[in-house]
């Protein structure tokens, strides 16, 4: 095994999203134990639908034969204005790594697409694990009732453009 492989890597199957995903996808949303108690009304019917799927660059990271392939996460990147709409990881996949992988694929699309920046707004359950994947925080979301009755931290990530390296033929 190399050393910048880790084991998440290899069992885990990054896709795009397809629109028979929609319900899977509504049910990880719905159920994340991050919503639960005071978050709750965040989610209370909210819907991932066949439309949003193809709207957005949605991708989900499908587990291998331990997980039984089942979608265990994804994330939806919005291009303009560029912001990390959605990322979702099941409750008993996480600590494995899944989110990071999330994190890391989205900063490959965003500079594939040629962003210079993602920005997401984050509750208090997760900006910890923002901070921790490397987001930097910008500001603060104000409460937007009834829906989110609370103030959110927006977080940017900043997606630095591959250069090639002085002597490379081109």
């Amino acid at each position: 095994m190399s050393s910048r492989t880790s084991p998440v890597a290899r069992q885990i199957a990054i896709r795009r999203a397809v629109p028979r995903d929609a319900k899977r996808l509504t049910r990880l949303v719905r159920g994340s134990g991050a919503y639960a108690g005071m978050y709750a009304s965040a989610v209370k019917g909210y819907r991932v639908g066949p439309d949003y799927i193809e709207a957005h660059r949605s991708f989900v990271a499908v587990g291998g034969e331990e997980d039984g392939g089942r979608v265990l996460g994804f994330y939806s990147l919005v291009l303009a204005p560029p912001e990390l709409d959605l990322l979702f990881v099941a409750d008993e996949a996480q600590g494995r790594g899944i989110g990071r992988l999330l994190v890391e694929h989205m900063r490959s699309e965003a500079r594939a697409a040629g962003l210079d920046r993602v920005k997401v707004v984050s509750h208090r359950p997760a900006e910890d694990f923002y901070h921790r994947v490397g987001a930097v925080r910008t500001g603060t979301a104000l409460a937007n009732p009834p829906a989110v009755p609370w103030d959110r931290s927006e977080f940017e990530f900043r997606i630095p453009q591959e250069r090639l390296s002085d002597g490379v033929a081109g």
